[in-house]
């Protein structure tokens, strides 16, 4: 009962916050600020396209928005995942004196390699 209710408090909050962002449309001063946020270049017909096509991204949601979802409970995942396993096998590998006959530099039973700190 606990977690219905907190479950329906933080889907208000969520509307709540985030109303006033979809409620807006993204003018060209606000392409420009969102675009130097991401080190954008945009020319004048990229800032009117996006523009146009970001405030229609946020008619979408504000359609979305109306949605009663009050019977719906929220899911991480829609779909039921399950780990796949398969049974550990012991087979036989290269020795390792059949390893290290590969590398380049080898020193005591182990490889060498070029030292990165000086």
């Amino acid at each position: 009962m606990v977690s219905n209710r907190c479950d329906a408090l933080k889907r208000n909050a969520i509307i709540a916050a985030t109303s006033y962002r979809f409620e807006m449309k993204l003018d060209q001063e606000q392409i420009k600020h969102i675009a130097s946020l991401a080190r954008l270049g945009l020319s004048g017909d990229d800032i009117e396209m996006f523009s146009i096509q970001l405030s229609e991204v946020l008619d979408n949601f504000d359609i979305l928005k109306q949605i009663d979802t009050t019977n719906v409970q929220p899911v991480a995942q829609i779909i039921s995942i399950q780990n796949v396993f398969r049974d550990d096998k012991v087979e036989k590998s290269a020795s390792q004196s059949e390893i290290l006959d590969n590398a380049p530099m080898k020193e005591d039973n182990c490889f060498k390699v070029q030292s990165i700190l000086p």
